[in-house]
């Protein structure tokens, strides 16, 4: 089999567009949540979000292609722009038939889908976009991306909501460890932030309502959370086989050794009370990685500020790890990020990726009282420079989708 390894990196996100401004700001513990001010929140109960700032699509991207793409697909191309700059891979020097794309979305297109059902009920249905359907479906961006660069290989894009990231790299590490394609592209995108999706989470009292102070909302494992902060951005990595990036003399960030997936069968939205499917997927990517429990050295944890959600990941972490459990760094993005949807865990990754390669783990801001239910090593406040060698990324979903993927430092 290949051995896999991620070799150019890309992000757009609340704390930074690019790579180098990302990874700073994360690792000194800089929050990117922020008042909504794109549209009027005086009724909502929840009025902040994690809003990607200094995004200017027209001049990434041209005013004619940025015009025909909602924003989770100005999202995804921009990224994948980065990553594969990133890479430095040349296209005229990689088979387009053994290039693919696995790039998701929980929600696709949604800003453009509500602007049309305003046109559509304000001045009919002749003034309706005829390219509402390419712009709003799910798998837009990764199409887009699959076009731009001539990727003929397979491309999908997996709809396992918030597990989207980890789920489109764990499958795209599938595919070139079987030696059926060279390079993918890999991660999810999202641009829900949207009057319709805030009303709807905040009715279902899912968000954080500390609107006199946004940026300490987002409290994974602290007994003082509310809630989650919903966020927007991207996350794109490149992976590659090994042995084509030894070919090139690539830089390699860190190698994707596991991957594990399950589901809890158990609520649409609500997590497996014990964290069941939490642990089943953990536990799967362990053994697809070939490795045991006690050489895992951090966790990147989905930890999204809910009550039940942080308890029953910490469950999962103890039932696996034991009393090992209570040695491993725990740190969670999220509480800086906001929650990105099914942009987070191709962020979240590329974060253990830059954790692994510089030996700095972010930290857990606003986790001031743990909550007695999460007890574990949690990084918390600031960063920890400590020797790392390999670490495991979650991500789960509604619909009880579970994704895990372990990476390994590349030496």
């Amino acid at each position: 089999m290949e051995r896999v390894v991620i070799t150019g990196m890309g992000v757009v996100s609340p704390v930074g567009n690019n790579l180098k401004t990302f990874w700073n700001n994360i690792i000194s513990g800089v929050s990117g949540i922020s008042d909504i001010d794109t549209f009027d929140v005086t009724n909502h109960k929840t009025k902040f979000a994690g809003i990607v700032q200094d995004f200017n699509a027209e001049e990434l991207l041209g005013n004619k292609e940025a015009r025909r793409l909602d924003r989770f697909s100005q999202f995804a191309l921009v990224a994948a722009e980065q990553a594969w700059e990133d890479s430095k891979l040349n296209i005229n020097c990689i088979d387009s038939e053994r290039l693919g794309v696995y790039v998701g979305s929980g929600i696709g297109g949604l800003e453009t889908l509500i602007e049309n059902i305003d046109v559509l009920r304000q001045k009919g249905p002749r003034r309706v976009s005829p390219t509402l359907v390419p712009a709003m479906m799910a798998n837009a961006a990764a199409a887009q991306i699959s076009i731009k660069w001539n990727a003929m290989g397979p491309s999908m894009s997996p709809v396992s909501a918030c597990a989207i990231g980890n789920t489109a790299i764990g499958e795209a590490f599938r595919l070139i460890r079987s030696g059926e394609v060279d390079v993918m592209f890999a991660g999810g995108t999202e641009a829900a932030i949207t009057d319709l999706s805030i009303a709807s989470f905040g009715n279902a009292t899912a968000l954080s309502t500390r609107n006199d102070n946004p940026t300490k909302a987002s409290r994974p494992f602290d007994e003082n959370r509310d809630g989650f902060v919903m966020s927007e951005g991207a996350g794109i990595l490149i992976l590659e086989s090994l042995s084509h990036a030894l070919n090139r003399e690539a830089n390699i960030y860190a190698e994707v050794i596991g991957y594990g997936a399950s589901s809890d069968a158990y609520h649409i939205v609500a997590t497996h009370p014990e964290g069941k499917g939490a642990y089943l997927a953990m536990r799967s990517a362990l053994k697809s990685a070939s490795i045991l429990p006690e050489e895992i050295d951090v966790i990147s944890a989905h930890a999204t500020s809910t009550e039940v959600g942080d308890i029953s990941e910490t469950m999962a972490i103890k039932q696996l790890f034991g009393k090992q459990a209570y040695q491993i760094p725990v740190t969670a993005n999220k509480s800086m990020l906001g929650h990105m949807l099914g942009a987070a865990g191709g962020v979240e990754a590329i974060a253990l990726a830059m954790s692994l390669k510089e030996g700095i783990i972010p930290p857990t801001i606003n986790l001031e009282k743990p909550d007695p239910l999460c007890d574990l090593d949690y990084v918390a406040s600031i960063a920890r420079h400590e020797k790392i060698n390999t670490g495991l990324s979650n991500s789960f979903g509604f619909g009880g989708h579970n994704a895990a993927i372990v990476l390994k430092k590349y030496e």
